[in-house]
């Protein structure tokens, strides 16, 4: 692979990039899968994993990979109509889930670098006290050989990318989410307050309101290097990533469609970074360049 991950403190996974010869690295960003959901889009969520594939894509899952309403102490327990035919009738609901799950990501094991929880797999844990995410990233790594990272609900991601001598870096932010997003707003009211305590993300980026966007803010950076004081603008990027659930259908039924919500933008977001040569005030430095499009 051209590149490497390695957790390097307990909130901080370091990928490493050498860029040489091919000038670019993807990255997919995707999130609330709801996989064993009957309403998952499995031909999409399939799709983008190939395309991640062929493009030679660092993959980040940031969590609701499961659905997983139908545990014996779930206060939400239901299986009918929230769960797809194979895990219904299962003995070992929670092992089925395991399994399907991970038989669908293992052809894709060697890009994903990081799967995180969402509130979902947060909500098994408390009730039924098994780590689904800890449990698929088990069983993909012991089959692919591969190190997989668990997230937990959210940390940082240190790119550190390399082309020929030049060498240049980018902080990520991540979390699952929280709140329901606001009908009007699309969740874009809080990018603000992320940003208050976030100050040395290039990238914050969450799931679970099922909203896919991108929006950039730009901070002022204040420095001192050898003596040199500089005072820099630099862009902020807050990412939604959308979901692989759709649950709106035709908006005639469904819990959906009886409170009121809309339909959801299907899929994940694309980030591809690159780094330039370019100079600021007059200085020659290595820049970080970042593009975003939905999958």
């Amino acid at each position: 692979m051209p590149w490497v991950s390695k957790r390097v403190h307990p909130s901080i996974i370091r990928v490493s990039c050498d860029l040489t010869g091919r000038h670019e690295q993807w990255v997919l960003l995707r999130s609330d899968a709801h996989h064993d959901n009957p309403h998952s889009d499995h031909e999409k969520e399939k799709a983008d994993l190939d395309e991640a594939m062929r493009r030679k894509a660092i993959i980040l899952d940031l969590g609701d990979f499961f659905c997983a309403m139908g545990g014996k102490f779930d206060p939400r327990r239901t299986r009918k109509g929230v769960t797809r035919p194979e895990h219904c009738e299962a003995d070992d609901y929670f092992d089925s889930l395991v399994r399907a799950g991970s038989k669908f990501l293992r052809p894709y094991a060697k890009n994903i670098a990081m799967m995180g929880q969402g509130n979902h797999e947060t909500s098994v844990l408390k009730h039924n006290e098994t780590d689904l995410t800890q449990r698929i990233i088990e069983r993909i790594n012991t089959h692919e050989g591969t190190r997989i990272e668990h997230g937990k609900y959210g940390g940082e991601i240190h790119f550190r990318l390399k082309y020929h001598q030049q060498q240049s870096s980018l902080w990520l932010n991540w979390g699952h989410g929280t709140g329901g997003g606001g009908i009007m707003s699309f969740g874009t009211l809080k990018v603000r307050r992320e940003a208050s305590w976030n100050p040395n993300a290039d990238v914050i980026v969450s799931g679970h309101i099922h909203e896919r966007w991108v929006l950039e803010t730009t901070r002022k950076v204040v420095s001192c290097a050898s003596g040199k004081y500089a005072v820099e603008l630099k862009p902020q990027w807050h990412v939604r990533t959308g979901t692989y659930k759709e649950e709106y259908g035709l908006g005639q039924e469904g819990w959906h469609v009886e409170r009121g919500a809309p339909p959801k933008p299907i899929g994940a977001m694309w980030m591809k970074l690159r780094i330039v040569q370019g100079s600021y005030m007059g200085t020659r430095r290595t820049n970080t360049v970042i593009e975003f499009t939905p999958t």
